[in-house]
């Protein structure tokens, strides 16, 4: 797998997301992509019970562990980079979490516009 270039939305170097928990298609902290990464896991997100809630709803069950995949599950607070597609939806649901920009990967913005982004912005 090749990893796309590791530029941000805003055109500056792509920082991390979490290390704690270790998030990204990668697992390596930040919300870098490649073209394997059909989910787009691209978005920087802080988690908040609204939006862990809305997720479970929809089928995506970001809060329980699965130590299978080691992973703990998240909570209220923690970051994780998000499928660009689901963000959307949770924007258009009226539930997106706040995202931080220089955390997110460009390619968010062949499923997200920038203006989109902004709105959520820390």
């Amino acid at each position: 797998m090749e990893m796309e270039p590791s530029v941000n939305v805003l055109g500056g170097p792509l920082e991390a997301c979490s290390m704690a928990p270790k998030t990204g298609f990668f697992r390596d902290g930040h919300c870098n992509t490649c073209w394997e990464d059909r989910g787009l896991h691209s978005v920087c997100a802080v988690m908040t019970a609204e939006f862990l809630a809305w997720s479970a709803y929809v089928g995506n069950d970001l809060s329980t562990p699965r130590p299978e995949h080691d992973f703990a599950g998240l909570k209220p607070g923690d970051r994780w980079c998000l499928c660009a597609s689901r963000f959307l939806l949770a924007h258009d649901e009226g539930c997106a979490p706040e995202i931080r920009l220089e955390a997110t990967h460009r390619r968010t913005l062949e499923v997200v516009p920038l203006e989109v982004l902004r709105l959520y912005a820390i």
